[in-house]
């Protein structure tokens, strides 16, 4: 492998050839890109389900790709099978014979009522105890293809390996928050190892139920802002209240930087590098000093040999819930001085909500995005400033840069936090 296609650790560069993306917004790049860059809201009121008596009732669901009967599995496969098909024709190759790893970011759904309720019908007498031990045994007694699909969580990787082609045992993750740049993580990793010239790394979540909403309105999670749906999300304002949960899926081609040019393919952007830390402190709340946040970013520009001063936009986690956009502000500080108030960094969540296991993966396309077409999506919704959060936030319209790399956060429940740092182009 020639000096050009390694980075400065003698690693293979890992280029960027496809991206995907399907959102509230729309489907496909081309819509979802207008959309953000012209500061539209994709959050409106829950059609899904009843929302009587419920404190949210908002959220970014994906309403235009209509799967019957509707379930969280379901949904997430369409989306990632539709963001995956983009990703890899953009990249010039066979949607239909991809022939690399899969690497898929995909949420840690339970078995929703429906499939319950289909499973419970087999069993005859409904009088005999409920529970998942009764469940369990419909299933092993019902022996059939569409129970298996019904009830099988690793079913949305097998379907898209099939659909997709790709080669070897398709890899199921789900790291919360962060899963979607978790995904990216593998691939990168793979391709450093040369285990693979090339794989696709895919985000999905269309889990917007009743029984996820609730639970995570009983964490007093969620924005409360019912009236006008369109300006519940607003990440670093004063008057933030939660986040507003949003369904969608991110997906990128990435290829040795080397096998990427002998095959004369277009370079959207390239991976520098990829920091990733674990917080111990509580299943929700971030350690309160900032720790695995700032060290999770330091990993980040050392894994890419960058330092703050190189980075020229930042893609923010910008959840809209108060402590986490503070605890945000407050790692970045530590890292990047008194800097941070000039760099500018918005969060694409104002806009399309936070899509949960698929948010890393779809911010890591628009970080592509911004730096290729030199234009910067606005955090909306930012008309009243919060003092103790002084950053450029891009706020409420686009703005174009020249911008060469990206730090693009996710930090999730649990403690999982992915950094990653992103370029317009090999060094």
């Amino acid at each position: 492998m020639a000096s050009r296609d390694l980075d400065f650790q003698g690693r293979p560069v890992v280029a960027v050839t496809g991206v995907g993306v399907v959102t509230s917004l729309g489907r496909g790049v081309t819509d979802n890109w207008a959309a953000l860059t012209a500061g539209r809201s994709g959050i409106h009121p829950i059609t899904r389900f009843p929302t009587d008596n419920l404190r949210t009732t908002i959220a970014g669901t994906i309403d235009f790709m209509n799967v019957e009967p509707w379930s969280g599995i379901a949904l997430s496969y369409a989306l990632a099978e539709a963001a995956g098909t983009e990703a890899i024709a953009m990249a010039g190759l066979d949607p239909a014979a991809f022939g690399a790893p899969l690497f898929l970011a995909a949420p840690p759904i339970e078995l929703e009522w429906s499939q319950r309720l289909a499973l419970d019908k087999l069993g005859g007498d409904a009088r005999e105890e409920a529970g998942y031990d009764r469940l369990l045994e419909l299933a092993r007694a019902n022996r059939s293809r569409e129970i298996y699909d019904l009830t099988l969580f690793g079913g949305i990787s097998e379907r898209l390996a099939d659909r997709l082609g790709t080669r070897g045992l398709p890899i199921t993750l789900s790291t919360a928050c962060a899963s979607g740049a978790s995904a990216i993580q593998l691939g990168l990793e793979a391709i450093r190892r040369g285990d693979a010239d090339r794989c696709i790394a895919i985000g999905t979540d269309g889990s917007v139920g009743a029984e996820a909403l609730i639970r995570f309105s009983l964490l007093s999670a969620l924005s409360t802002q019912n009236e006008v749906p369109e300006r519940a999300s607003k990440p670093f304002s004063k008057d933030r209240d939660g986040f507003v949960m949003a369904e969608g899926a991110g997906a990128l081609v990435l290829e040795s930087l080397a096998a990427a040019r002998a095959r004369g393919a277009t370079i959207l952007g390239v991976v520098h590098g990829i920091g990733e830390q674990a917080d111990d402190f509580h299943r929700t709340r971030s350690k309160p000093d900032g720790s695995p946040i700032i060290s999770t970013i330091r990993a980040g520009l050392e894994d890419a040999g960058l330092t703050p001063s190189d980075i020229g936009y930042i893609n923010a986690h910008g959840t809209s819930t108060p402590e986490n956009d503070r605890m945000e502000y407050s790692g970045l500080a530590a890292v990047f001085g008194e800097t941070i108030g000039s760099v500018p960094i918005s969060s694409n969540k104002s806009m399309i909500g936070h899509t949960l296991t698929a948010a890393g993966a779809i911010e890591a396309v628009v970080s592509i995005l911004s730096m290729r077409e030199g234009l910067l999506p606005p955090t909306i919704n930012y008309a009243q400033p919060d003092p103790a959060i002084p950053l450029d936030t891009v706020p409420n319209a686009a703005r174009s840069a020249d911008v060469s790399a990206v730090l693009s956060n996710s930090f999730g429940f649990g403690g999982q936090n992915v950094s990653l740092v992103l370029g317009r182009e090999p060094r």
